[in-house]
């Protein structure tokens, strides 16, 4: 799927450009993760929306829902936006918290493959790397 490609090029650049790129947290926000989450809008409403709200009150309904490939493919979506995004967050905490780019590589790779996992990973590595004391949920 092209949102897969497009996501990892955001990825990428990311992890090896952006910290030589000063305004590209900005770029990844108003235009990568923008057009994901318009994508994701686009495939979500492409469906009944009725029977798909229905559907997400219970477990067995969540199931019929990934038996549908437009809605598989908006989790996908939804699941390359959120992690990116969050990704983005990592980085631009990690500068507020003095914390060397090369110290956050592990964070954001796990965050692409892992999303939540990645998250994690930086709140560990914050506690141990932060030059400045701050909240251990990140925010």
């Amino acid at each position: 799927m092209a949102c897969s490609l497009f996501s990892g090029i955001g990825w990428i650049v990311l992890i090896f450009v952006s910290p030589y790129w000063k305004d590209f947290d900005k770029f990844l926000i108003s235009v990568v993760i923008v057009v994901l989450a318009l994508v994701y809008t686009g495939l979500n409403f492409s469906q009944p929306i009725m029977q798909t709200m229905k559907d997400f009150s219970n477990f067995e309904g969540v199931l019929r829902i990934f038996t549908n490939e437009t809605l598989v493919n908006a989790a996908w979506v939804h699941f390359l936006t959120f992690d990116l995004f969050v990704g983005v967050w990592v980085k631009k905490d990690s500068l507020r918290q003095g914390i060397s780019h090369a110290w956050i590589i592990p964070s954001l790779i796990f965050c692409c493959v892992f999303g939540p996992l990645g998250y994690l990973v930086y709140l560990l590595t914050r506690r141990i790397k932060s030059k400045t004391p701050g909240n251990a949920s990140g925010f």
